[in-house]
């Protein structure tokens, strides 16, 4: 037994003493006779009446709190069960009194009005006491089963995974009670892995960048499914990092120096709203998912690297391949260790067009999908530096003039034309003329590698 029910039935104990000595008071302030009931109000009329209606409230909530430790069922019947009795005994009463010989009886006739020749008055406190009977047992249905509502919202909440922050409160029985406690266990559950998995998001943030998630379409590392692959169209930028030293560095130095400018390389990756899906040998490879964003990234990377090869000791040379099309993406590893990863021959065409990059002594090497990608008013200044072949395709490369010092720039452009025909006629084979193209840029531009190349090739060509 609960501590309040005790003392609760310690206080009723209490009352009932004086309510059986006192009550008499009110009972004998009370006189029935034929016409009535008549009432003598006294002091220790209302001392006995206030006894007894002390020691009533004391007993009724007594006798609920004893009925909240039992089961739901039972709590109906013993709530219910003596109000019909009081309905039934009312009923059956004013119905027979007319035929009771005792004085009681006939003031009871009386003050109701039941005689013989007033019986409808019969029918209306008939159905007055029952519509009072019917009141009061939907309200006591209506507090009994009112911790219902409250569990099927609970466990509709619990049912869609929301979890509840504070300890859910059901109330009522005991049964109710021992539903509260099994709610609680479950929330708490919920609440241990709605904490875990916040921690494992947390922690996968630091490896898996939100970007992948959106690619992919999910929303956390719970939701990534092994051996699950998703196709979409991304444009990949691989950035070669490699210091410009006479002397060669150590292991240490050469990963301390790389190290130090993928500090400045990655946040401008995540700034363009790409991700870097692994780190190659001396390079990043990222994804993005507009070929703008890839491009306009590929630029502030170069100016930032410029930036710091001024500020630095060891210089550093970076050279950066661009490439759109369907991409794979997909989760390997374990359950215990999900990695995100890009399942796509995509890695080994950027690493051819990375090797044309070093031996043109290209800056910026971009696919004609990355141009397609671009929109029709893009301010992106290129010219053809000619095509690869890759799994039996042909891509068609162009690089990148905005990372060009403005004067040279001009230049370039300038003879762009004439670059442009040399490289259409040393694939056409006509390798004199593009020799003859070639030197001319050369002549204004120097400097011009590409060209340079090209000049090269063509005169191998010509003595081969």
């Amino acid at each position: 037994m609960k501590k309040s029910t005790k003392i609760w039935l310690l206080l009723t104990i209490l009352a009932i003493i004086p309510a059986i000595f006192l009550g008499k008071y009110f009972f004998d302030g009370i006189t029935p006779s034929a016409s009535g009931f008549a009432i003598t109000y006294s002091p220790l009329f209302w001392v006995g009446l206030a006894s007894m209606l002390i020691a009533f409230v004391c007993a009724v909530v007594l006798y609920i709190l004893l009925l909240k430790n039992t089961r739901l069922s039972t709590l109906l019947f013993f709530s219910i069960f003596p109000l019909t009795l009081a309905y039934g005994g009312f009923i059956t009463y004013i119905l027979q009194a007319e035929t009771y010989s005792d004085i009681t009886s006939q003031a009871v006739v009386a003050t109701f009005r039941l005689s013989g020749a007033q019986t409808p008055n019969k029918l209306l406190w008939v159905l007055l006491a029952t519509l009072v009977y019917l009141a009061l047992t939907l309200l006591v249905i209506l507090s009994a089963c009112k911790p219902l509502r409250r569990v099927e919202r609970v466990a509709e909440k619990l049912g869609d995974g929301r979890v509840k922050t504070d300890d859910i409160k059901i109330g009522g029985s005991r049964q109710f009670q021992e539903i509260e406690q099994s709610l609680n266990k479950i929330n708490y559950i919920y609440k241990e892995k709605d904490n875990k998995l916040r921690i494992t998001n947390l922690e996968a943030k630091k490896y898996i960048p939100k970007q992948f998630f959106k690619f992919i379409g999910k929303g956390n590392v719970s939701e990534l499914e092994l051996g699950k692959e998703v196709k979409k169209k991304a444009t990949t930028l691989y950035c070669e990092l490699k210091p410009r030293q006479e002397k060669e560095l150590t292991l240490e130095e050469n990963f301390s120096y790389i190290n130090s400018y993928i500090k400045i390389v990655a946040p401008l990756i995540s700034r363009y709203d790409g991700f870097i899906d692994k780190y190659l040998e001396s390079g990043i490879l990222a994804v993005f998912s507009k070929g703008q964003n890839a491009v306009e990234c590929a630029n502030a990377i170069l100016r930032a690297i410029n930036v710091k090869n001024k500020s630095g000791n060891t210089l550093l040379d970076a050279r950066l391949s661009l490439h759109s099309g369907e991409v794979m993406f997909g989760v390997v590893g374990d359950e215990e260790r999900k990695v995100p990863a890009i399942v796509s021959g995509i890695e080994d065409m950027l690493k051819k067009m990375q090797e044309i990059n070093n031996y043109a002594g290209v800056k910026i090497l971009i696919t004609k999908q990355v141009l397609d990608e671009l929109p029709d008013k893009s301010n992106l200044e290129y010219r053809n530096l000619g095509s690869l072949t890759f799994e039996e395709k042909r891509y068609t490369l162009f690089e990148s003039l905005e990372h060009y010092p403005k004067n040279l720039k001009e230049k370039i452009k300038k003879h762009k034309p004439n670059f442009e025909k040399g490289v259409m006629l040393f694939n056409d084979k006509k390798y004199a003329e593009a020799k003859a193209c070639f030197q001319d840029v050369l002549h204004y531009i120097p400097s011009d590698k590409p060209s340079f190349m090209y000049f090269n090739k063509a005169s191998e060509k010509l003595s081969g």
